[in-house]
């Protein structure tokens, strides 16, 4: 692949030939900052179906120049999550001294200093607890987005020396949960990910007990006045965890409410998922090392071996008919042959449309004549290469009993129907 669009929004390919890296910020070219790849991530996860769009151009290997079709988390080989930076230690404070609103990554900052926002779950944020990372490091396992995953490396913009440390997280997609990964819009700024993530930190000695116990009114950050506009920003105070969780705070002599970007209620239902995963022996600590050594244990990578494909299982070949056949003749070629799907295609064989027995039942007295009249032009396919179990997910998830096989020249090479895959569950039972 040259270029690559999931739901208009753009991806990178430049990695190999057939795999994407798409950014939670980058946004949708028809909708812009109303979606972006956040929300494909989401969709992903969610199970929702997402629109591919492809160009290339064209090798030996590789001669296709262009695909359109649709893909679900399912159909994905892998599904990775990479958040290069994650989990500050701690972040700072927002408030505008303009006379005017503006609109920032740290959310609407109205005039005047008339409000202040602010990130971070406080005595609930790790890194603030592990400051001198005895126990956070490269191979951590950590909660992920509902699911287990390692810290990967230190964090983009990583700076411990002044309480600002990132790190850098990896996981399996595949296994998330949307409820901790969400894609969001701030406001005329741009799209962004919300990650639900949590460390368990060891208390391995009195240090670390020490720094794991500091309360919320320990806890300080800078209060920044984003309303001038430069890169290092004026600090206006320090102002501690506990200050701006209670909702208002003094700024320039008065009281000014605070909002946070973050979802404390979350943090903490992530903490109690932890503290059940490590008590039932399904989550395990580990001690973080500089570089991973041979015999780093990460989670066994699922392989199936010897799975079925569509092409073992399918029926083949499949019965077609043209756009142009009467449905008359359709309906006593079904009855014949008793079955219910009839894949409609051109004079080369190339799919254009789904006809079954149900559409035909329906038309019959209609007045209606030919095939094209009544066919489903939005087919919903498989591919011959692809695990019987996807698509068995494809027949569930469409509410359908069958799928047109095709090639990669949209050739149809057979049918799969629900009768296929019950014959594939009947020989595995005996």
């Amino acid at each position: 692949m040259q270029r690559i669009w999931l739901n208009d929004v753009e991806a990178y390919t430049g990695v190999a030939a057939v795999d994407a890296y798409i950014g939670a910020t980058q946004l949708s070219e028809t909708r812009g900052m109303d979606y972006g790849g956040s929300h494909v991530i989401e969709d992903l996860v969610r199970g929702k179906e997402v629109k591919i769009r492809a160009t290339a151009y064209g090798t030996d290997c590789y001669p296709r120049k262009e695909i359109e079709t649709t893909i679900t988390i399912n159909d994905i080989n892998q599904a990775v999550l990479c958040n290069p930076r994650n989990a500050y230690q701690r972040y700072s404070a927002a408030t505008n001294s303009r006379d005017e609103t503006i609109y920032t990554y740290m959310g609407t900052l109205l005039p005047n200093y008339g409000n202040v926002t602010f990130s971070g779950a406080g005595v609930l944020s790790p890194l603030y607890k592990d400051p001198n990372y005895e126990t956070i490091g490269v191979g951590t396992r950590i909660f992920l987005g509902g699911a287990q995953g390692y810290i990967a490396w230190e964090g983009t913009q990583h700076n411990p020396g002044k309480a600002l440390g990132t790190i850098m997280v990896i996981g399996d997609l595949k296994e998330m949960n949307s409820r901790y990964l969400r894609g969001c819009i701030i406001d005329r700024y741009g799209t962004s990910l919300y990650v639900g993530l949590g460390i368990p930190i060891p208390i391995l000695n009195e240090r670390i007990a020490r720094t794991a116990a500091v309360s919320e009114d320990q806890i300080k950050t800078q209060l920044l006045d984003y309303g001038v506009p430069r890169r290092d920003r004026p600090a206006l105070r320090d102002v501690t965890y506990a200050e701006l969780r209670s909702g208002k705070i003094e700024v320039k002599g008065k009281e000014v409410p605070v909002s946070p970007l973050s979802s404390f209620k979350v943090a903490r239902e992530i903490a109690e998922k932890l503290k059940k995963w490590i008590e039932k022996g399904e989550f395990y600590l580990s001690s973080p090392v500089e570089l991973l050594p041979r015999d780093t244990q990460f989670k066994p990578m699922k392989q199936v071996i010897g799975a079925p494909l569509v092409k073992d299982v399918m029926t083949k070949p499949a019965i077609t008919a043209a756009p142009e056949d009467r449905i008359t003749r359709a309906a006593k070629l079904l009855a014949e042959r008793a079955f219910n799907h009839l894949p409609i295609v051109d004079k080369q064989g190339k799919l254009l449309g789904i006809v079954t027995s149900w559409d035909l039942a329906v038309a019959l007295g209609t007045g209606k004549r030919k095939l094209s009249e009544i066919m489903t032009k939005k087919v919903v396919v498989a591919s011959e290469d692809e695990p019987v179990d996807s698509a068995a997910r494809k027949l569930e998830q469409h509410n359908i009993s069958g799928l047109p096989v095709i090639d990669a020249d949209r050739l149809v090479k057979g049918i799969l129907t629900s009768e296929d895959i019950s014959r594939l569950i009947g020989r595995r039972a005996r």
